[in-house]
């Protein structure tokens, strides 16, 4: 018996890889469903099951196109009613895999179909669960994601919901067993997650806030709905790409590899309304791109900040990406369900450049220079990084604008006035600046490295208990 988890850090989800005589599950898989399959190929191995935990909403599931290209049963939890064929598990039921079983176990909460898997070894031991996000290690799955695809399933109700299912079907099995969730660290389907992505059942027992015996479900309901954030905008479109089905990322890689030259590239700009989407980093981009396009790079916490910030997916996309990078861009934006990117800029931006085209940069500033422009003048200085961030500690003076909240902010900024813009270490701030910029803000001054490097400089007086101010 084999078992892979396959870590993708960028969206902090694990799919996993189980193997038994040949037989192979695999448990939500990613959009490109290539390597799962090259997996298998190389073992000598045939995938039969897709078995999905529940309907994703942070990332679109690989299990159409893995079902398509192998035979493989997808596989769902009990209450389960997606639109195409799938196979719906009753509760406690085995699936054979090889020379082992894999028992589902329907644990409402996060959702309504949502399961665990118990992997049981072949000599009848279990020795994993696969939890989904109905567990994860330091933490549990949110329980107020269903209630925007169906206004009846109320966060309150959910989380009673799981409350039953941890205590009812988790808590009672072995503490041996290994904890194998959907997510880590960085996820926004759960608050207080753990950098750890595997751990055993006994340990979860002994530090998972969730699980204290003595938790009565009323104390549980208040506990786990108590600071949780507002959920991404592309949460629930990606619950409907995995219920409803999506293009097979066959035809959105086809789709999305059209190469550009700058002519060809400026006049789809201008010819179909496609958003102008850079990828590069944030160094590259202050010093020169096309006017009007938007900063989000590839290198930082890409998915889930296009998420947040492009609201329609089915926005159409033109890309800016380094040379050799462009099918990697266009496979991390379908993970997420931007499927419509519709051509990148052939040879990067240093062909627009060359071609002599129009060129647009971000001015930046060091901590340092800001320092001493603070000693003559009254500046002023946006903090977008997050409102816990910035409550945590802070540039005394500094006004706090959520890159998140950008659009309930934008009234509050002046399009005549200065602003010095910084995040914790460039990344937010500077697609602060170019959204901002392409919506006809000029002034936006960039401060180079962050509240990390003003920190450093020792430059500026620093707050962490002075009255928040905030945009709103």
């Amino acid at each position: 018996m084999k078992i892979e988890q396959i870590y993708t850090g960028c969206l902090a989800q694990g799919a996993y890889y189980i193997e038994s005589r040949g037989e192979v599950a695999i448990i939500d898989p990613l959009r490109e469903v290539q390597p799962y399959i090259s997996r298998a190929n190389r073992n000598g191995a045939k995938i039969k099951y897709v078995l999905e935990t529940h309907f994703h909403a942070d990332f679109v599931s690989g299990h159409i196109d893995l079902a398509k290209k192998t035979g493989a049963t997808i596989v769902y939890g009990p209450t389960a009613k997606p639109s195409f064929e799938a196979y719906i598990a009753r509760d406690n039921e085995e699936l054979t895999l090889g020379d082992v079983k894999i028992k589902v176990l329907h644990t409402p909460g996060h959702t309504m179909e949502s399961v665990c898997y118990l992997l049981i070894d072949e000599k009848g031991k279990p020795v994993s669960l696969f939890s989904g996000d109905t567990l994860f290690i330091g933490d549990v799955g949110r329980p107020d994601l269903a209630q925007k695809v169906s206004a009846d399933l109320t966060p309150e109700k959910l989380a009673g919901h799981l409350y039953d299912s941890l205590r009812n079907k988790i808590l009672p099995l072995p503490d041996d067993i290994v904890i194998y969730p959907a997510h880590g660290a960085g996820s926004a389907c759960g608050k207080n997650m753990s950098k750890e992505t595997v751990d055993t059942l006994g340990n979860q027992k002994a530090t998972n806030y969730a699980l204290r015996p003595d938790l009565s479900k009323e104390a549980f309901i208040k506990e786990v709905l108590t600071g949780l954030t507002e959920s991404p905008a592309y949460f629930p479109l990606n619950v409907l790409m995995n219920i409803k089905g999506y293009d097979s990322i066959d035809q959105v890689l086809q789709r999305g590899k059209q190469a550009l030259s700058p002519d060809a590239f400026e006049d789809a700009a201008n010819q179909t309304g496609a958003l102008i989407l850079d990828t590069r980093n944030a160094e590259q981009f202050k010093q020169g791109f096309i006017p009007n396009s938007i900063f989000i790079g590839i290198d930082g916490n890409f998915a889930p900040w296009v998420g947040a910030l492009i609201p329609d997916i089915k926005q159409q996309l033109l890309l800016v990406a380094e040379p050799g990078r462009e099918e990697e861009v266009i496979t991390r934006l379908a993970r997420v369900g931007y499927d419509y990117s519709i051509g990148y800029l052939e040879g990067g931006f240093e062909a627009w450049k060359n071609a002599g085209k129009e060129i647009d940069s971000i001015d930046s500033i060091t901590p340092e220079a800001l320092a001493e422009m603070t000693k003559e003048n009254d500046l002023q200085i946006l903090d977008v990084r997050r409102k816990s961030e910035y409550d945590s500690e802070h540039a005394l003076g500094a006004v706090n604008a959520p890159l998140d909240l950008i659009n309930d902010n934008t009234g509050n900024i002046g399009k005549d006035e200065t602003y010095y813009v910084h995040c914790e270490g460039g990344y937010r701030s500077v697609i602060f600046n170019s959204i901002l910029r392409a919506r006809g803000y000029n002034n936006l001054i960039d401060v180079s490295g962050g509240f990390k490097k003003i920190k450093e400089s020792g430059k500026f007086p620093l707050s962490q208990y002075a009255k928040p101010t905030t945009m709103l």
